[in-house]
């Protein structure tokens, strides 16, 4: 059995993490290095931060990755995706993936939503990202609950993704990835509207799905989609 722990961290921990002033902000970035910092104190050379993105909406998959960053890297701003802009997001992302020493993605379809429930899709998706690292780590960190049936050491860290270096960067990968996807799903099926809202259930989606129904890239087990399709069993 491979050790799992789960770690929030003091309000003291929290206060370091909000944004500021410049020294505020030199205190927050400085402190995302900690957790990391303190696994290679305790002989983890290779720790690789693992997130998800898409759990909310309504279409496309649920996209994961997993970064290992080195010792030693310069990335400002680097933060919790939702607290960047798409812009910076992408400035990020381009930086990352060139200073990581490694990072992979991992996704779960449509129809593996459907049939395992989102959190077990999301749980599949970092599985996969991990999978697909060309090195393998020593220690894993996870935005959130530990990753069933990892066979690695590893922890789970409550709102990881905005107090982790590695787990930062893996929302920002995983984000901008996912997003990426949704425009490309757009040009698909204009009519929904993906490419402004990622598939989220905004005001413009749930009017468009009334409108034109769903796609086949949408989550037929979220609600307003199974509401649609007449609850369980559907008239589809």
């Amino acid at each position: 059995m491979f050790p799992q722990y789960t770690v929030t961290f003091s309000e003291d921990a929290r206060e370091l993490l909000c944004r500021g002033t410049p020294a505020e902000e030199k205190a927050r970035y400085e402190a995302l290095f900690f957790f990391e910092q303190d696994l290679r104190r305790r002989g983890c050379a290779l720790i690789a931060g693992v997130d998800e993105a898409g759990r909310g909406p309504l279409a496309g998959p649920v996209v994961a990755a997993a970064v290992i960053l080195p010792e030693e890297v310069d990335l400002p701003g680097l933060d919790d995706s939702k607290r960047l802009s798409a812009a910076q997001r992408e400035r990020l992302a381009a930086q990352i993936c060139t200073c990581a020493r490694a990072w992979a993605v991992g996704l779960a379809s449509v129809a593996e939503i459907d049939a395992l429930n989102i959190l077990q899709a999301s749980f599949l998706a970092m599985r996969r990202a991990l999978a697909g690292l060309p090195l393998k780590p020593d220690h894993v960190v996870v935005d959130g609950r530990p990753i069933p049936r990892l066979p690695l050491p590893q922890t789970g860290v409550v709102r990881g993704d905005a107090q982790v270096a590695a787990v930062a960067a893996a929302s920002i990968i995983a984000k901008v990835t996912r997003d990426r996807l949704m425009v490309a799903l757009d040009r698909e099926f204009p009519q929904y509207g993906f490419a402004r809202h990622k598939g989220y259930p905004t005001r413009e989606h749930l009017a468009m799905l009334q409108r034109y129904g769903p796609s086949p890239h949408h989550r037929r087990s979220f609600g307003p989609v199974k509401a649609l399709l007449g609850g369980p069993g559907g008239y589809a």
